[in-house]
């Protein structure tokens, strides 16, 4: 039995304070001050709870050379994460138990943060789905490596909803792309050739259905009600770039950077808490697919900059840091199922240590991804001192420790 207690400066409640948190085996126990006969560990700066990330993509198995999972767990470390969620649509597509499983094997050993997995929906392959599954991913329009399905009937709706799990819909609609597909040079003419209305209609048929968990991915503007039950999920790089900014391929991604005014807006419904998770949608490439824009592939590296990008914002006073922990932290792991994201009796023990006044310029360079590549290069962000995952230091004094102990999320006891 492992039992220490941590004091320093926590966010708990909505609130800084001075704490001390007891911790039994990877769970927080309890919470006050004066807890006594435990060792005492003092953790630096103040104290968040570490972020979980719904929606990765880190290329493995069937395109390590763009990232593997030791290496894109290892990034979401240094950025505060300690639990990922990782999309199927791989060069060897997850979407039946048997790949599924195979893919588990292998990640098993290899993560240095919590993980799970998500299984892609074909339209007929819910008999072949696992119930290990940690949610189902449907695209609407076409997208990486992807199966569209771009109607869901009743059928299809009853099958999906009957896993129990988050189901995650790109939502663009094929048809509406379809007819408005064009060979884009540049991040303007991306935008045209996808446009927001392609994703509202896609993303207001997700709302009409009745499914239990379901989750409106990367959107790009506050299209559905704020009283809809839908998980509407956003991107940093979808509330801080826009389509202006002559990003080239590093700016092309699915759904495309809109314009200046939409992404204003965007970032305004984040920040008044109309967002329910902030996720990365971490989707690295190597050099050569980044090159001519009218080939390159589409998608950004972000699950290392995802929360210190946000910090850099609170340190400014731009954001409310309860509107980043709700988003980063707690919501996603609600949504998913997982006790982290809270420092509160009963959840893991699952910390990130930030210094508020030791903020620094994103440099590519610096970062732990395969290709690191981002558009976020020079942006101001905090980035973590201490990451703790489940009691035990993963980062210490702004370095990993080399041993991979991230379990897959269905094994945590």
């Amino acid at each position: 039995m492992q039992e220490t207690v941590y004091s320093g400066i926590f966010y708990y409640l909505g609130e800084f304070r001075e704490l001390e948190v007891l911790v039994r085996d990877g769970r927080i126990e309890r919470v006050g001050m004066d807890i006594r006969g435990f060792p005492v560990k003092r953790l630096p700066g103040a104290v968040l709870p570490a972020g979980t990330d719904i929606h990765v993509h880190f290329r493995d198995p069937g395109e390590t050379e763009k990232e593997d999972f030791e290496t894109g767990s290892l990034s979401a470390i240094y950025g505060g994460t300690t639990t990922v969620f990782d999309m199927p649509n791989n060069a060897v597509p997850v979407d039946n138990y048997e790949v599924f499983r195979e893919k588990l094997a292998r990640v098993r050993g290899r993560s240095y943060a919590d993980f799970g997995l998500y299984t892609m929906f074909t339209g007929s392959n819910e008999e072949v789905i696992s119930r290990e599954t940690s949610g189902i991913k449907v695209f609407m329009g076409g997208s990486t490596n992807s199966v569209v399905v771009p109607e869901i009937d009743e059928r299809k709706a009853r099958a999906l909803d009957s896993f129990n799990v988050p189901v995650a819909f790109h939502a663009e609609d094929q048809g509406c792309l379809a007819a408005h597909q064009v060979e884009a040079r540049d991040t303007r003419e991306y935008n045209r050739s996808r446009p927001l209305e392609c994703e509202v209609a896609a993303g207001k048929a997700v709302d009409s259905l009745k499914i239990r968990k379901r989750v409106v991915a990367h959107m790009t503007y506050p299209y559905l009600s704020a009283e809809s039950s839908v998980v509407r999920e956003v991107t940093p790089h979808h509330l801080l770039l826009h389509d202006s900014m002559g990003l080239g391929p590093l700016g092309k991604v699915n759904p495309p950077l809109r314009d200046k005014p939409t992404v204003e807006a965007n970032l305004e419904a984040y920040l008044r808490g109309y967002y329910t998770v902030l996720s990365s949608d971490h989707a690295p490439h190597t050099q050569e697919d980044k090159e001519e824009f009218e080939y390159a592939r589409a998608g950004i590296v972000g699950v290392e900059t995802r929360i210190p990008l946000m910090l850099a914002l609170v340190k400014k006073k731009v954001l409310d840091m309860k509107v980043l922990i709700e988003t980063a932290c707690s919501n996603p792991a609600e949504v998913m199922g997982i006790r982290k994201g809270r420092i509160d009796v009963g959840y893991y023990a699952d910390f990130m240590c930030v210094d508020l006044n030791s903020m620094r310029r994103v440099n590519e360079e610096r970062l732990h991804s395969k290709n690191p590549w981002t558009p976020f290069n020079g942006f101001d962000a905090v980035f973590p001192e201490t990451v703790i995952m489940r009691g035990q230091t993963v980062l210490d004094r702004y370095e990993a420790i080399e041993e991979p102990l991230g379990e897959f999320v269905r094994d945590l006891k």
